[in-house]
């Protein structure tokens, strides 16, 4: 079973950037397609980003397509979303998983903590 932690969250100015990380345990990472989602208060949890299991194709909600960029590194098991000109609408608690292989929206891992991202305008 693989474990994720996000971390790299924080307070950012409107037009900023941040970078987010999610680290996976286990060795079958590299196995798996990978993807953020968030969650702002009072919503549900959205999909923002996805990633093939050797990074070839990338895949973006179109809220973010354009400002945010999401890539991995396998030797590391990490996951990364790079956040540019971030907007207030931005702000939610970001949270990695494993996606399917079809359609690469729908998570299907555990959950970790998530990590909260807030943008001030």
């Amino acid at each position: 079973q693989v474990q994720l932690v996000e971390s790299g969250g924080g307070l950012v100015q409107a037009g900023g950037s941040l970078r987010l990380s999610c680290a996976a345990s286990g060795r079958t990472f590299s196995c798996y397609a990978m993807g953020w989602f968030r969650q702002a208060p009072g919503k549900e949890r959205d999909f923002v980003a996805a990633i093939t299991w050797n990074g070839g194709r990338t895949f973006y909600a179109g809220s973010v397509k354009g400002r945010f960029t999401i890539s991995r590194d396998n030797a590391k098991n990490t996951v990364y979303l790079q956040m540019n000109i971030p907007k207030p609408e931005d702000t939610a608690v970001y949270y990695c998983n494993i996606v399917d292989s079809a359609y690469y929206r729908d998570p299907f891992g555990s959950w970790g903590q998530g990590t909260q991202v807030t943008v001030s305008s």
